[in-house]
């Protein structure tokens, strides 16, 4: 199997530069200044364009809630001391532009993030600070671009610190490990092949696991399912009990393991790994690089991009595309 046949918007290469998303992202919202006494701040996006709300979750602790909203028109907490940032990478998502809509009706403070669409008009129409994102890419794909502008945002807003430096020693740490991710990637994604990728963390990096499922879903094309410790050993874990009476052989557990976790869970992942394996499922611990937490949650997404990379391939898949939820769009229109 030829790679470039079967990758045919090249989505390795997207990949290879993804480092760089998380440095050009600051400039794209270096002149974005909107301050104010803000009592939270309303993230509404979905999908690939609501991903780096999550990440921002888990690695910033804000002195004011930072919220995720992925439905329709705003949340019950929005109000006029409400930061509202609208995220659609493609700038038509129905659910953020519903929030966008309800925010001008009430005349909130806005911040929009879209490679173009009708966010974009909208914005240009009611002068609403505009970050664009470069288009061309999928909106998974665009993690580090929104992320990064996400933060130049809020740090501008003096509602963060200013993480700019970090930012940039990061990115050039993940494009010199970047080869040895993609080769790792690559070897877990021959264990992976005809599996059913099942994906545990800590409670503290849920968002990173949910991440890893939705890259198995839209890269390799194949259902993944995820959960966190300890919840899942009061219930989930019983669900292994029956695989060896019912003959099913084609569940994966990958663990997400960062060894500054408390050392209970780290007893709970070891203990739950042998449990799992002795009901016959396959399960590999993979150890968080060691690092700041930038870099901590970075590297593990690069190398989940790796994996579900090389597993499409495994799969004879192109990774790039996701036409059933094109389809779906058009049905609902």
């Amino acid at each position: 199997m030829e790679i470039s046949n079967t990758d045919k918007s090249n989505m390795k290469q997207v990949i290879i530069d993804s480092p760089l998303q998380i440095k050009d992202g600051l400039d794209l919202a270096k002149n974005i200044n909107i301050e104010n006494n803000f009592s939270n701040v309303i993230i509404c996006g979905i999908g690939g364009s609501a991903l780096p709300g999550d990440i921002l979750n888990t690695i910033v602790n804000a002195p004011i809630p930072i919220s995720l909203h992925r439905s329709y028109n705003l949340p019950t907490q929005a109000n006029e001391k409400s930061l509202v940032i609208c995220i659609s990478y493609s700038g038509n998502t129905e659910e953020p532009l519903s929030a966008l809509q309800e925010a001008i009706t009430r005349k909130l403070p806005i911040i929009c993030m879209a490679s173009g669409g009708q966010i974009e008009m909208l914005c240009l129409k009611n002068n609403i600070p505009f970050v664009k994102i470069p288009s061309g890419i999928q909106p998974r794909s665009a993690t580090g671009y929104i992320f990064s502008a996400l933060v130049k945002i809020l740090a501008n807003a003096k509602i963060i610190d200013d993480m700019s430096s970090e930012i940039l020693r990061t990115s050039k740490q993940l494009q010199e490990i970047n080869t040895s991710l993609e080769n790792e990637g690559n070897k877990l994604a021959k264990k992976l092949s005809k599996k059913i990728p099942v994906i545990y963390s800590s409670d503290s990096l849920k968002n990173l696991a949910m991440v890893w499922k939705i890259k198995f879903n839209e890269n390799s094309k194949i259902p993944a399912f995820y959960n966190y410790f300890p919840e899942l050993n009061h219930n989930e874990m019983v669900g292994y009990t029956g695989l060896k009476k019912l003959g099913i052989k084609n569940f994966f557990v990958i663990i997400l393991q960062d060894k500054s976790e408390h050392p209970r869970i780290l007893k709970r992942m070891e203990l739950t790994t042998n449990i799992i394996k002795k009901s016959g499922a396959k399960v590999e611990i993979i150890g968080i690089k060691d690092g700041s937490p930038l870099f901590k949650i970075f590297s593990s997404l690069l190398l989940g991009d790796w994996v579900s990379y090389y597993l499409a391939m495994e799969n004879d898949t192109d990774p790039t595309p996701v036409s059933m939820v094109e389809e779906f769009k058009k049905l609902m229109q």
